[in-house]
């Protein structure tokens, strides 16, 4: 019977490749193929976070992610993926999945694992995600002592989206988009602006931008942006 691979998948972090974790650059460097989500229409943010890491020799398996507004994530991109990934871990090739952030926290690899973790030896590389990087960037302490935090994610519905803000101390607003006129508006609504801090591309140099939100005017706002609201934090004394 052959030997089987491992399926690795590898937090690459919020964009600075020198926030890679040494854990996850040692199984980049290590692994005979990575896979990695991209855009139909562009390059693969993930891979270019950890591009001086990857040799020629190493095997690299594009998953391509149709960028539509349909339901996501597409059950036929996964499966035919899975499918790429099996050939192989079955020739006894360990695979690094490269996921942007950190591979459980809205992860594409999540996906991947739910496919093929029954059947292959599966570890699990944390990285540092974005919420953690926003604050760190705007020097802004999300929770102390007994604060909550709630994390949501923009496409929400309005209703849903006050009631969870309400309920938290500081609430971390992702995946922003075109939706953020849409939230910036909900939050004017609730007193929240003055109490609201903006971020996107963290880490990232030469795109990172952040303010207070009542400072963002008509600024176009991408997919990786976020709004840190502390409606009722312990931790005072924060800047932008």
């Amino acid at each position: 019977m052959s030997l089987l691979g491992k399926l690795i998948g590898v937090g690459v972090g919020p964009g600075a490749p020198d926030l890679l974790t040494m854990r996850a650059h040692r199984a980049i460097t290590n692994a005979p193929v990575i896979a990695y989500p991209a855009p139909d229409d562009g390059k693969s943010f993930a891979r270019s976070i950890v591009t001086e890491f990857i040799a020629p020799t190493q095997i690299e398996i594009p998953i391509i992610i149709p960028m539509r507004s349909e339901r996501y994530p597409a059950v036929e991109v996964y499966d035919q993926a899975a499918d790429d990934l099996r050939k192989h871990l079955d020739n006894n090739h360990d695979i690094a999945v490269l996921c942007e952030g950190d591979p459980f926290f809205y992860g594409s690899f999540m996906y991947l694992h739910d496919r093929l973790a029954g059947d292959y030896e599966t570890e699990i590389i944390p990285g540092i995600s974005s919420p953690l990087a926003a604050s760190a960037v705007l020097n802004l302490p999300l929770v102390s002592r007994n604060d909550v935090l709630t994390i949501l994610p923009a496409p929400g519905e309005n209703d849903d989206l006050q009631r969870q803000i309400l309920a938290a101390d500081t609430t971390v607003i992702m995946k922003l988009g075109r939706h953020a006129p849409r939230i910036v508006s909900l939050l004017g609504e609730m007193g929240l602006i003055d109490r609201a801090y903006y971020a996107e591309r963290v880490t990232i140099e030469g795109s990172q931008f952040t303010c207070r939100l009542a400072e963002l005017g008509n600024r176009e706002v991408p997919y990786f942006s976020m709004i840190i609201v502390q409606r009722n934090s312990s931790v005072q004394g924060a800047r932008a």
